[in-house]
């Protein structure tokens, strides 16, 4: 039960209004009379019945001023009074520090969160706002003038022009509702009377067609581009497509992601007519071009490519075309004993090649491995063998050798990422073996290897040129070299391909013929200068026989 401390008992009676504060006489009574519990029961019921005599508990405003339903002895009515009056001067005191730390200042503070209002006049409160805050309700179809064909409407002083502020601002509302895309918030601007200034209207344009482009890029770039680890739609339609007919079993997952492509490792296959490797790698060549921006100067001066085939591709054509001269780089490095993967079959952008390495394990680039000091050396001998068989018998240069590209295993040195390998006749061709070669001098004289031989003899050992010189120096004459296309031509002239020979054949051949044309015309005319002559001569022996008779037959008549 509770306790209820009661000193007296006073039991309002209903008489006339007689001021605030006046009431009547209490009775006293024993202790006893406190501590029944009849007494307690009837006292919470009384206060119960006069805290719910309104309805849902609220005090209405208008029974505070009629004095005559009012009940000055409620206790609790005089309290509710009280504190709302209170709420009111704490309200009006908060008002006032607003306006004083605000000010004329454009940024302002409120205090609104602590305002301690009774509900009742907060609703009232909350409606006035209301009504003074929501500007003014306009109908959609405002009158718009007519103008005529020079922009002009009215006459007098009610003439409007085009150009009118108010009307600019209108309409310009209108736009950013109408063609605005629905992700941009404008807010409502046809219901409520809003003005956009034309220069607002134009910035406003302005971000929200950059905000649009560039969601679209991004859009792009995740659904159809491979970035990062992921691949788009196209790529993992081509990489089911491989499983399901057989070539490989499965896909189990990434073994690296380089600038260029992310490789997979997948369980190989069994293919009618074709050796698949029990262990295979899939290279998905990345089809954006920001990581890795320059492809276009191994391409370009190739032989094997058109001059503008390479820069007026797509990016998804452009990684095609790199995917087939990876292809054709690593076919003809196999054909010369190179080691490297083998080329199982060439999809778009992704080459399926034999996987270097075991149990799903990579092998480790130079960079990585641990190598003793006789393996070391061992690789570093195979390294240069390999760059001259490269060089000398598949006429080409890697262009991008380096410890990150070269793994050991087995002990042997595979090359890899030949993507970039450029023919011998490249325009650039000597400037990218000079840099392998540097890349592989540092990085096994780096490692403590002997014998090593520096990047300009060992660039001479490969090519058998023999330039002098250090540094800067040495650059020039292989820039020198290159731009002499007859030297370059007559140094690496081959006939390995049917191609090459017989055109170098075909074009003797022409030359040949040419010469003969012409010294078959300079014979006839010999000839027809001889003829001229002859009968010149007989001309002449003609007329002297003519004289002679001439000569006879006068001596004769004398």
């Amino acid at each position: 039960m509770e306790e209820v401390e009661v000193v007296t008992l006073s039991v309002p009676p209903k008489a006339a209004w007689s001021g605030w504060g006046s009431t009547p006489a209490s009775v006293p009574c024993s202790l006893e009379d406190v501590m029944s519990r009849e007494l307690a029961m009837e006292l919470q019921c009384q206060e119960e019945k006069s805290a719910t005599g309104n309805d849902a508990g609220t005090i209405d405003l208008g029974d505070f001023m009629d004095p005559g339903d009012v009940d000055t002895a409620s206790d609790l009515l005089i309290a509710q009074m009280l504190q709302l009056q209170m709420d009111e001067d704490h309200d009006r005191q908060l008002k006032r520090e607003e306006e004083k730390w605000n000010g004329t200042s454009k940024v302002k503070i409120s205090y609104v969160n602590y305002r301690t209002i009774h509900p009742v006049v907060q609703e009232d409160l909350d409606q006035e706002d209301m009504s003074q805050d929501v500007p003014e309700i306009r109908d959609k179809k405002d009158p718009v003038p007519h103008f005529n064909r020079f922009g002009i409407s009215g006459k007098g002083k009610n003439i409007v022009t085009k150009h009118d502020p108010v009307i600019c601002g209108r309409k310009n509302a209108n736009r950013v509702m109408e063609t605005f895309p629905p992700e941009f918030e404008t807010g409502d601007g046809v219901t409520y009377s809003m003005s956009i200034p034309n220069k607002v209207y134009n910035k406003l344009k302005a971000y929200s067609s950059a905000e649009s482009r560039r969601g679209h890029r991004v859009h792009e770039k995740k659904e159809h581009s491979t970035i990062e680890l992921a691949v788009d739609e196209k790529t993992r339609l081509i990489m089911y497509k491989l499983v399901n007919s057989g070539t490989l079993n499965a896909i189990t997952g990434i073994i690296s992601s380089g600038k260029e492509s992310v490789v997979f490792h997948a369980d190989g296959g069994s293919v009618p007519n074709q050796v698949v490797p029990a262990e295979c790698a899939l290279k998905v060549f990345k089809t954006t071009l920001a990581e890795f921006k320059n492809r276009y100067q191994y391409v370009c001066g190739d032989v094997r490519f058109f001059k503008d085939e390479f820069k007026k591709k797509n990016p998804r054509k452009i990684m095609k075309i790199w995917a087939e001269k990876e292809e054709i780089n690593l076919k003809r490095m196999a054909k010369y004993r190179i080691s490297c993967p083998a080329v199982v079959t060439l999809k778009k952008h992704i080459l399926v090649m034999s996987f270097i390495g075991e149990n799903q394990v990579a092998a480790p680039t130079l960079k990585d491995a641990k190598l003793s000091t006789v393996d070391l050396q061992i690789a570093y001998e195979q390294c240069i063998q390999n760059m001259r068989t490269m060089f000398h018998d598949c006429r080409l240069v890697h262009a991008d050798l380096s410890e990150y590209n070269m793994l050991w295993f087995k002990d042997r040195v595979h090359f890899i990422d030949v993507a970039q390998a450029v023919d011998a006749m490249h325009p650039h061709a000597m400037e990218f073996l000079l840099r392998d070669c540097s890349n592989v001098s540092e990085f096994f004289t780096k490692h403590g290897a002997t014998g090593v031989l520096t990047s300009h003899d060992l660039f001479n050992d490969i090519t058998g040129l023999g330039l002098a010189g250090e540094g800067p120096d040495f650059l020039a004459q292989i820039e020198k070299y290159e731009k002499d296309e007859a030297q370059m031509k007559l140094g690496l002239s081959k006939t390995d391909y049917p191609f090459d020979f017989f055109f170098a054949k075909a074009s003797a051949d022409r030359v040949a013929q040419k010469d003969c044309d012409n010294d078959d015309d300079s014979h006839s005319e010999d000839e027809e200068e001889d003829d001229g002559e002859g009968e010149e001569e007989e001309e002449q022996e003609e007329e002297d026989e003519k004289e002679d008779c001439e000569v006879v037959s006068v001596k004769v008549n004398e």
